[in-house]
């Protein structure tokens, strides 16, 4: 059976929320019903069908091809089943993701994962502000599952993380890993200021030296155990993560954030 596919047809003037074209909404739907499901489209409602050119069946594998960054909350709550997106998507991404996989050939906007509890969420470019994050006045963030970059990841990379994995192939932006509860936060590239600001717990790992803040404590160098099993658990991705040159188990830690409880700790690779 033929994915589901909506290609877009016009380039949209006005943001467009994507929300209810998700699995678990679809499934059981004719497909002109799902042609006149309405979308939100700035301050007006417009059919799928004026926006997508819509083809297929298969509700549990969707792609959306054409894509443009006007196109927000791709894939918002997803519960199962498998999004593709050929282009650049808008912000809030993968937003509420309680499991399934959403796959991102293009760019994301701001907050990329945001609060999401399962799943996996790769995007092969940049990810913009907020990845995985906590929306604007609430204190938890990202609280499980995988999100992975191929590129570049902007400010506040994991603010208020929860739980869960956020790796990141090239840089990441300012305050990286702020206001952290927990889970874990992987940076291949550099790492801009204020890293890891008011984090609690959690674990950033590194492999490049960053500017900390001088709330962080230097604690020695270390060779860690649990490391390569953490390495090993990537490499069933299709990313730089899984390349068995890229591990190591011999790291300087740095403690932090001091101002807060200090339990958090900054993990940056030493050259053998």
């Amino acid at each position: 059976m033929s994915a589901l596919t909506f290609t877009l047809k016009i380039r949209p003037e006005q943001r467009v929320d994507m929300s209810p074209l998700v699995c678990q909404k679809l499934e059981n739907l004719e497909p002109v019903e799902i042609a006149a499901i309405k979308l939100h489209c700035g301050k007006k409602k417009v059919r799928v069908d004026e926006l997508f050119a819509v083809s297929g069946f298969d509700t549990k594998h969707i792609l959306i091809k054409n894509s443009v960054a006007k196109l927000d909350y791709i894939g918002k709550e997803l519960d199962g089943g498998v999004i593709r997106v050929e282009g650049d998507v808008g912000a809030y991404c993968g937003m509420g993701m309680k499991s399934g996989v959403i796959k991102v050939f293009g760019n994301a906007g701001l907050y990329a994962g945001c609060e999401m509890k399962k799943g996996q969420l790769e995007i092969d470019g940049n990810a913009g502000d907020f990845l995985g994050g906590a929306l604007a006045g609430n204190k938890m963030g990202m609280k499980g599952g995988l999100i992975l970059v191929k590129g570049n990841a902007g400010d506040r990379v994991g603010d208020h993380l929860r739980r869960g994995t956020i790796l990141i192939e090239g840089s990441a932006g300012d305050y990286c890993g702020s206001r952290m509860i927990a889970g874990t936060i992987a940076v291949m590239g550099n790492t801009g200021k204020f890293l890891g600001h008011s984090m609690r717990r959690g674990t950033l790992l590194l492999w490049n030296a960053p500017k900390l803040p001088a709330s962080f404590n230097d604690c020695g160098s270390h060779t860690l155990a649990f490391l390569p099993m953490l390495f090993k658990s990537f490499q069933s991705l299709n990313s730089t993560f899984a390349l068995t040159e890229n591990a190591f188990n011999r790291v300087q830690r740095y403690a932090g954030d001091m101002s807060e409880i200090g339990r958090g700790e900054v993990l940056v690779r030493i050259e053998n």
